[in-house]
C-alpha cells in the first residue's frame, strides 16, 4: 500500500506535493548550515533585492501572497535575523522591512540554492505533462474568474 494522499483531496494532495518540494530544498540549506532558513524565505529575499525595503503591503504585492503570508514570513525571517522593521520615513504608520547584514551576506549561498532548485524543477518538468508553475498559474487564474466557493455553492445546488 503506497502512502499518498485521495487524488479528489486536492487541497490535502497540494499541501503533501509542497511538503515533498520544501522538505528537500529546507534540507539542503540545513546541510549547508542554514537550519534557520526557510524556503518560504527566498521570494522575500529576492523581492528585498530588487526593490529595497517594502511595507508589509508591498512585499506581499511583490511576492505575490498575502498581506498576512508576508506578514507572517517577514516576522519569521526578523526572528532569524534577517530582516529588520522600522518606521517608514514617508509614513509613520507604515514600517518597512529591509535586508539586514546577515542576510547580504548569506546572499550567495541563497541564491546558488535559488538557481539549484530551478534547475533541479526544470528537471521534474520534464516528467511531468506540463510544467507545474504553468499548472498551478493556470489553477490560479481560473479561480480568480470563479472563485472555488461559486463552484462549490452551485455544485451544493444541483
Amino acid at each position: 500500500m503506497r502512502n499518498h494522499p485521495d487524488p479528489e483531496a486536492v487541497g490535502t494532495l497540494l499541501r503533501h506535493v509542497l511538503e515533498l518540494l520544501d522538505g528537500d530544498v529546507a534540507e539542503v540549506y540545513k546541510e549547508q548550515g542554514l537550519a534557520e532558513y526557510r524556503p518560504r524565505f527566498s521570494p522575500a529575499v529576492r523581492a528585498l533585492v530588487t526593490e529595497g525595503p517594502l511595507s508589509v503591503r508591498d512585499l506581499a504585492t511583490a511576492v505575490g501572497v498575502t498581506h498576512s503570508a508576508a506578514s507572517q514570513t517577514a516576522a519569521q525571517m526578523a526572528r532569524a535575523g534577517l530582516v529588520t522593521h522600522t518606521p517608514d520615513p514617508r509614513d509613520a504608520r507604515r514600517r518597512l522591512i529591509e535586508l539586514t547584514p546577515k542576510a547580504h551576506a548569506l546572499l550567495p549561498q541563497i541564491e546558488a540554492e535559488w538557481d539549484a532548485t530551478a534547475a533541479a524543477m526544470a528537471e521534474l518538468d520534464t516528467e511531468l505533462s506540463m510544467p507545474l508553475a504553468d499548472l498551478l498559474t493556470e489553477v490560479a487564474e481560473a479561480v480568480r474568474r470563479r472563485p472555488f466557493r461559486q463552484r462549490i455553492v452551485a455544485a451544493y445546488q444541483r
